[in-house]
């Protein structure tokens, strides 16, 4: 019988705390909130949070109106300009959720002792000014070897300028069908 009366008598309290108090923690409607007895403001329907099998709706509505094509992560129209501006290279890799895109080196015509490689970054989802980064490296070859050359910024900047008037060239051609 004492086991009995253990059990009770560490019940009770416990008991006791679940009284009265805890039902106006959820008196206003099943979302109550405990500061103050003050309901939540949810939001309904498509928006409500919930992302059934990786799918947000909403998300993808709002990337879409953001100006980015269906599975890339960065601008499309950024994208697609940069991949044909710097389309004279071969093409080492391109990452379109990372934005970044690397060309072997390749050696102009008439040059037979200079190489030049590009990295490309395309930079966010909005088709800004800044929305894109080239960095060009040149290389020469001296006595046999291969050895890095400086490119002046400028070079930088003019293939940033191909490439985004290529983006505004796009974006104006998608708006016009």
């Amino acid at each position: 019988m004492k086991p009995f009366l253990a059990v009770v008598a560490t019940a009770l309290p416990l008991l006791a705390a679940c009284g009265d108090s805890n039902q106006r923690l959820v008196s206003n409607d099943e979302y109550g909130d405990y500061r103050g007895n003050v309901a939540r403001n949810r939001p309904q329907g498509a928006s409500a949070g919930i992302v059934v099998f990786g799918v947000d709706k909403d998300r993808e509505a709002r990337e879409a109106a953001a100006g980015g094509g269906a599975g890339l992560s960065v601008n499309a129209y950024l994208w697609r300009a940069t991949l044909d501006t710097l389309s004279f290279m071969p093409l080492a890799s391109a990452d379109p959720f990372g934005g970044t895109i690397i060309t072997d080196w390749y050696t102009p015509a008439g040059a037979t002792n200079e190489r030049f490689r590009a990295q490309a970054y395309v930079l966010g989802r909005q088709l800004r000014s800044d929305g894109v980064k080239v960095q060009l490296f040149r290389q020469t070859l001296e006595r046999g070897q291969w050895i890095d050359s400086p490119v002046s910024a400028s070079t930088n900047a003019d293939m940033e300028d191909k490439v985004l008037a290529r983006a505004r060239e796009l974006r104006s051609q998608s708006a016009a069908r």
